[in-house]
C-alpha cells in the first residue's frame, strides 16, 4: 500500500516540484494538495494522509501551527507524520518544526526521492 502524502506549499511552481518528487519515489502517492495552513488542517483530516509535506511560511496560518494542529487531531487516530519544508535553513527552523511534533525538517534545495525516502524511513523507525 503506497504511503499517502498531502503537500502543502502557497507556491503552485513548488507544489509542481514537491508532486513530481513524491510521484517520483517508490511507494509513495500524493493524495492531495493545500495552499494555507488552515486548509492543510481541514484536507489533512479529510484525507487523513500517512505523511504531510508542509512549508514553515503560509498565508493565515504558519506551517509550524498547522503542524501541531494536524498533529494534535490526529493524536487519537491514525498517526502522520510531517516533514517541514522551507527555504530557510535547517538551523532556523529545524529546532521550531522538532519543537511542535514534525518529523524532520528538508531545506527546499535539497529535496529529492532519496531525502524524501531517507526522512519516511528516519520517521517510522521513531514512532
Amino acid at each position: 500500500m503506497p504511503i499517502r502524502v498531502l503537500i502543502v506549499d502557497d507556491q503552485e511552481p513548488f507544489r509542481a516540484v514537491a508532486r513530481t518528487v513524491v510521484e517520483m519515489t517508490d511507494g509513495f502517492e500524493v493524495v492531495g494538495e493545500a495552499e494555507s495552513g488552515e486548509d492543510s488542517v481541514t484536507r489533512a483530516h479529510e484525507l487523513n494522509p500517512d505523511l504531510v509535506l508542509m512549508d514553515v511560511n503560509l498565508p493565515g496560518i504558519n506551517g509550524l501551527e498547522a503542524t501541531r494542529q494536524i498533529l494534535a487531531d490526529h493524536a487519537n487516530g491514525t498517526p502522520v507524520v510531517v516533514l517541514v519544508l522551507s527555504t530557510y535553513e535547517a538551523a532556523e527552523y529545524g529546532p521550531q518544526a522538532e519543537e511542535v511534533g514534525a518529523a524532520g525538517f528538508i531545506p527546499k534545495s535539497e529535496f529529492s526521492p532519496e531525502r524524501l525516502a531517507d526522512a519516511w524511513s528516519a520517521a517510522s523507525v521513531a514512532s
